[in-house]
């Protein structure tokens, strides 16, 4: 018994489709757009460009937390309270991926439950893929997808604190970080330095006994926060509780939000900022496209082994090898010889 072959849809039917808000056809959108398939490259940028004009109206939220912050809970709290007020909300939940496999630790399994059977509600799980700030390799151009599907609110969770969290702050116009009470001292060094890139700060769990805490340690934020600058001209740094199990401090958060953006676009700062994260994509896939092109350079792969070698071996150092390779390299890759 033969089964006929799925029906593979053209750019223009994808783009047609995310206009359109369809959710299916927003998925086979963002599945083409994360394929590593040399195939799919040259669809993924034509589908992006015809995007990129109908996306930027959204607020684009980027998530992070310390250790046990309840960084998914939060996440399926507040888009749900977004979602019943009849705003659509977005949610690309990176997973950590797994050095050997490279996939989800997790298995992109949504554990948002109840926000992923809302009607304005969309998620989107993907392996971080060990990229630097915990966020997928495609990440931009997802958002941008959501973007043209008319979300009104990108939310990206992170993997969460310990990685460089600046590729997220390029790529977001607010950056909200998560925090409890009693975390302990050891956390105190990536706080700083995580505080320092944030624009809004959540402590949350505000809720039964630790009430009282949560509000102490909001009032010790805030004091921290005096000595630290601002990573947004124009605004100060708030700090506020919420408590996504009893659905309190969801309203303030959204209030706050709403101002951030209101106060931005007044100063102009915010589409300052849209321009340097255009701008910041700009060198992320010319990084990305450099690298590429020199792990597949064949003079390269053909001198790696025997350099690897070399070093492993303590006959040549790691600086005079990597020297070596780059000499190898040349840009554009040589064209391949016709038998």
């Amino acid at each position: 018994m033969k089964f006929a072959r799925p029906h593979r849809h053209s750019v223009d039917e994808l783009v047609q489709g995310v206009l359109s808000g369809n959710r299916a056809m927003l998925g086979k959108a963002i599945t083409l757009i994360e394929s590593n398939a040399v195939k799919d490259q040259k669809n993924a940028r034509e589908l992006i460009s015809k995007l990129l004009p109908h996306s930027g109206k959204s607020i684009r939220v980027g998530i992070t937390g310390v250790p046990g912050a309840g960084k998914s809970s939060f996440i399926e709290a507040f888009g749900t309270y977004l979602c019943k007020q009849g705003i659509k909300v977005a949610v690309l939940a990176i997973d950590p991926s797994s050095s050997v496999s490279k996939g989800s630790i997790m298995g992109d399994k949504t554990r948002m439950e109840e926000l992923s059977g809302e009607a304005n509600a969309f998620i989107r799980p993907s392996p971080s893929g060990g990229t630097l700030g915990g966020v997928a390799r495609k990440s931009r151009e997802t958002m941008i997808a959501c973007e043209a599907a008319g979300f009104d609110f990108i939310l990206i969770e992170t993997v969460g604190v310990g990685q460089s969290e600046t590729t997220v702050r390029s790529m977001v116009d607010i950056f909200m970080l998560l925090l409890i009470t009693g975390a302990g001292d050891d956390l105190q060094g990536i706080k700083r330095g995580i505080m320092e890139l944030a624009d809004l700060l959540v402590v949350t769990k505000d809720d039964g006994d630790n009430r009282q805490r949560a509000a102490a340690h909001c009032q010790e934020l805030k004091m921290v926060l005096h000595y630290l600058q601002s990573p947004t001209p124009g605004w100060t740094p708030q700090v506020v509780t919420c408590s996504s199990l009893e659905q309190r401090g969801l309203d303030s958060i959204q209030d706050t939000l709403s101002q951030f953006q209101t106060d931005l676009k007044e100063s102009g700062f915010w589409y300052r900022r849209r321009r340097n994260q255009a701008l910041s994509w700009v060198q992320s896939l010319v990084h990305e496209a450099l690298l590429e092109a020199f792990e597949r350079h064949p003079a390269v792969a053909e001198h790696l082994p025997t350099l690897e070698k070399l070093v492993a071996t303590d006959k040549l150092d790691p600086v005079s090898a990597a020297q070596d390779l780059l000499a190898q390299f040349t840009y554009p890759l040589p064209k391949p010889t016709q038998d």
